[in-house]
């Protein structure tokens, strides 16, 4: 059986609530057979892998046993001719990278930490990074995917090879669940060729004004960045843009960029792709960290009335925009708590007036139990729920951990 731990290696606690016991199984048939005796005991149950998104939704009721993945970190079956690969959910996203890049061969996502980012937990999390401008969400490219249920079931949704699609799919339910319908055990992924070439390009001093001038342009002119973000300073943003494919493609598409700086009246400055990368972690790595999502047209409105003043309200803050998908992401650290939480229910407050909302990723314990992570409601919470009672009956799974505390 599983190596049985107390608090060894694995967090103490998930968002103050503490750990009683650990279990690392080596194989999945080994996590289901845990899972079933703990199901049998009403054991609740949480899941961890890397551990870099920890603090996200709400303290769970009681973690009776926690399963961590780590361990389960083998390669199924790797089919480069059709750009599938198969996994066990412990395994890390650059464990992963070490074996499709050979291959000529990379999972187009790039959630930060992927030295310690799993399958599972990306999945479990909808994490994503700079790359999800071109390339899209977990849903994207998820072929197939085994859960293990809370009683050891283990069921399989979708298939081996992208164009299948029998079956119930699970992989897009499992997609931003939280742990809370079953433990992701394995999945199936559809890969992409690793570009030729790859350009960076800065523009700095820009306004809100000058991001939907660039956005509209980038559509406009057919460009086709991988990545574009914005970095949010104290006197406006740097845009950041990633080009990637074949070298000529790469530099043309550069080229045309230059020429939309120029009606700007900016040249851009040519960074290291990583710079995407490490500024968008930056900005979801501090004590406190608020994710936002809003109408497209709406995104100036946001930076005025939320992004930029919770930036300010925080020490050490940081701030990013995807100005093609209205999201962002502001952390930092309180200095004075009071003003935090009033910076962070007014921050809120913005978004929601914008048709938005916000999440509290992750939040220090002098923030965590006066601000709700996620706010108003959602209109689906009652399909929620009905999963979560189909999946789980017995409320074993994180519990109360989700929205609406299921």
């Amino acid at each position: 059986m599983a190596d049985l731990l107390v608090r060894d290696a694995v967090p103490r606690s998930i968002r103050g609530t503490p750990i009683t016991a650990v279990a690392r199984p080596a194989s999945i048939i080994e996590a289901s057979e845990i899972m079933r005796d703990a199901a049998a005991r009403g054991d609740a149950m949480s899941f961890c892998g890397g551990a870099t998104e920890i603090g996200l939704g709400y303290a769970p009721e009681r973690v009776d046993l926690l399963l961590a993945t780590q361990r389960l970190s083998r390669v199924i079956d790797y089919s480069p001719a059709d750009l599938v690969i198969e996994a066990e959910a412990g395994m890390a996203l650059a464990a992963l990278a070490a074996v499709t890049v050979p291959h000529r061969q990379r999972l187009a996502l790039d959630p930060p930490w992927p030295e310690r980012a799993t399958l599972g937990g990306v999945i479990a999390t909808n994490a994503f990074g700079p790359r999800r401008m071109r390339f899209g969400t977990l849903r994207d490219h998820i072929v197939g995917i085994t859960l293990v249920r809370a009683d050891g079931t283990r069921v399989r949704g979708g298939g081996k090879v992208v164009k299948n699609v029998a079956g119930f799919d699970l992989p897009k339910l499992a997609v931003g669940s939280l742990g809370t319908l079953a433990m992701i055990a394995t999945v199936t992924l559809r890969l992409h060729p690793l570009p030729e070439s790859g350009t960076a390009l800065m523009l700095a001093g820009c306004s809100n004004d000058d991001l939907r001038v660039l956005e509209r342009s980038l559509i406009a002119a057919q460009l086709e960045p991988s990545a574009f973000i914005a970095e949010r300073m104290n006197d406006g943003h740097r845009a950041f843009v990633l080009f990637e494919g074949f070298a000529a493609g790469v530099a043309e598409q550069s080229e045309r960029f230059a020429e939309l700086a120029e009606h700007l009246g900016r040249s851009p400055v040519r960074v290291a792709p990583e710079t995407l990368e490490r500024i968008d972690a930056a900005a979801r790595t501090g004590d406190v960290c608020m994710h936002f999502s809003v109408p497209l047209d709406r995104a100036s409105q946001l930076d005025r009335e939320a992004i930029a003043p919770l930036r300010a309200a925080l020490i050490d803050a940081a701030a990013v925009a995807y100005p093609a998908l209205g999201i962002a992401y502001v952390s930092g650290r309180p200095d004075d708590p009071d003003a935090a939480v009033a910076a962070l229910v007014r921050a809120r407050a913005a978004a929601q007036d914008c048709g938005g909302h916000a999440v509290l990723a992750a939040a220090n314990e002098s923030v965590a139990e006066r601000v709700d992570p996620y706010g108003a409601l959602p209109s689906s919470l009652k399909l929620m729920r009905e999963l979560k009672a189909r999946f789980d009956p017995g409320r074993l799974l994180n519990r109360g951990r989700f929205v609406g505390r299921l």
